[in-house]
């Protein structure tokens, strides 16, 4: 039977102006399967998740006021505070060794790839002397992670310090350095130098999301509970949340209406792992908190297991949406049975970076291919030669003034095998050259966020392990369906490849 093919556009039906696909930038990516239809209730961090803050006024912000602590702790102002802190020096995923005090990447193997002390890139042969030879160790007092963008001020505050320390020829205490940085960060939290600031300038360090309330209204409408499950004490939140969602919908009075359960004070990864009290705050006191937890009443502190019990709800029906590789995602996925959500800023840049470097991606694995193939025929002509050689000896001898026809053939595969050889180089040169560049069009120090090289990085390698899904911002999630199927691609093996 014919069938007839239809004219497109079909008459009477207009084209969709709008693309169908969801940009890069804005799509959820996909470690592991998730089901949406299988999650009953969906939790958000506050800080970095919900609220988007300003990264480089936050910087600023915090190296300001770290700047002045250290001061007062005996630094020498006229050198402190006449840096000229890199803004953009660091990422996420460094590892800080406050013994040498260097600041590395490592790929997914833990292997270092690169390094800086201060601002001076580290060479190849530094690295192998230090890293190289010996297992590293990330998780021993030697070594700190940055693992948050909270974390990226005290990196930059290290460089800067210890290039200013060495240009002048000062006496510095790697380790004691970075010890006061992180004390003094966190003592202007403590005094409020930094909160009461943000507190009262919130347009200046929060990126307010316009599509936040209508993403998590649809998730409401399609029957999924809502719960905020941060760190943050109850007046921080309170005017934090009221200006992300304060008067966003005319459905929602205030920004406690969007949520089921609100827990503040939570001392996330405490939460996951010990069996803190779970309390709740009635007007100025805090008393021990009963089930069921109930919509509109804060709570603070609590666990895991209380948490799971007074919702009557098993882990696997929980999606955890949090930016903390470890407080939010690493430790609730080993801790419990809990899907998570990782948010991770940095995403739009790295994608718009990667779909820059397309071609060269394309060239990358067009020489990886040339050079597999001269590497076949360079064992090929290698092994050539050793049977010849062995032919030669088993004839007694290598003929008369080389011009026997062995040692003529002999002659000729020598000659290949020393082109071939060439060859490698020069496509080991070119592939190199086009990893840096490659490298640079993600950052101009550390490369991608994401990878190494040809590896996983090591803050990659934890997304991929400990994230279900990730994406760049919560409201990424209004454009799939709140019963959205999430599938990870096909993962191969080298072998498949």
């Amino acid at each position: 039977m014919a069938f007839e093919q239809l004219a497109l556009p079909l008459a009477g039906v207009s084209p969709n102006p709008e693309p169908t696909r969801i940009p890069r930038t804005r799509r959820v990516f996909v470690n592991r399967n998730l089901k949406m239809v299988g999650i009953d209730w969906v939790g958000f961090d506050m800080d970095y998740t919900l609220a988007v803050y300003n990264q480089a006024e936050m910087d600023r912000l915090s190296i300001d006021a770290t700047r002045t602590k250290l001061v007062a702790r005996g630094y020498p102002e006229d050198v402190i505070g006449s840096i000229a802190y890199e803004l953009e020096f660091p990422i996420r995923g460094l590892l800080i060794d406050k013994r040498y005090g260097h600041i590395l990447k490592m790929d997914r193997f833990k292997f270092v790839q690169r390094g800086y002390h201060g601002l001076r890139e580290l060479s190849k042969d530094e690295l192998r002397a230090l890293y190289h030879q010996k297992k590293v160790r990330p998780t021993t007092a030697r070594y700190h992670w940055i693992d948050t963008l909270y974390a990226l001020s005290e990196a930059t505050l290290y460089a800067g310090i210890v290039q200013a320390f060495e240009d002048r020829g000062l006496e510095i205490d790697y380790a004691r350095l970075f010890t006061d940085i992180r004390e003094s960060i966190d003592e202007a939290h403590r005094d409020g130098t930094i909160l009461d600031e943000v507190m009262g300038n919130l347009p200046l360090y929060i990126d307010r999301d316009p599509l936040l309330a209508q993403t998590l209204h649809k998730l409401r409408s399609a029957g999924k509970k809502l719960f905020l499950l941060t760190n943050s004490r109850w007046p921080y939140t309170e005017k934090m949340m009221t200006y992300l969602l304060g008067g966003a919908m005319a459905e929602y009075p205030s920004f406690r209406h969007f949520f089921d359960v609100l827990i503040v004070a939570a001392q996330k990864p405490a939460f996951f792992q010990e069996r803190r009290p779970l309390l709740e705050r009635v007007g100025t006191e805090v008393v021990q908190a009963s089930a069921p937890l109930e919509r509109g009443r804060i709570y603070e502190g609590g666990n895991l297991i209380d948490f799971e019990r007074f919702l009557n709800v098993t882990g696997d029906r929980i999606l955890y949406v949090g930016d903390h590789i470890y407080g939010d995602i690493l430790r609730s996925k080993k801790e419990s049975a809990w899907r998570t959500a990782m948010i991770i800023q940095e995403m739009e840049a790295e994608v718009l970076a990667h779909e820059s470097c397309r071609e060269e991606h394309q060239k990358s694995a067009e020489l990886e291919g040339r050079r597999e193939e001269l590497e076949d025929q360079l064992r090929y002509y290698q092994q050539r030669f050793k049977d010849l050689t062995k032919r030669m000896e088993e004839a007694g001898g290598h003929g008369s003034n080389g011009s026997s026809p062995f040692e003529v053939e002999r002659s000729r595969i020598k000659r290949a095998v020393e082109r071939i050889r060439g060859h490698l180089r020069a496509v080991d040169a070119e592939a190199s050259k086009l990893e840096r560049e490659i490298a640079r069009r993600f950052h101009p120090y550390w490369g991608s966020l994401l990878k190494e090289a040809s590896e996983t990085s090591s803050f990659g390698d934890q997304v991929e392990e400990y994230a279900c899904i990730y994406t760049s911002r919560v409201s990424n999630l209004l454009a799939y369906s709140p019963l959205q199927y999430f599938r990870s691609p096909r993962d191969q093996m080298p072998h498949e490849l």
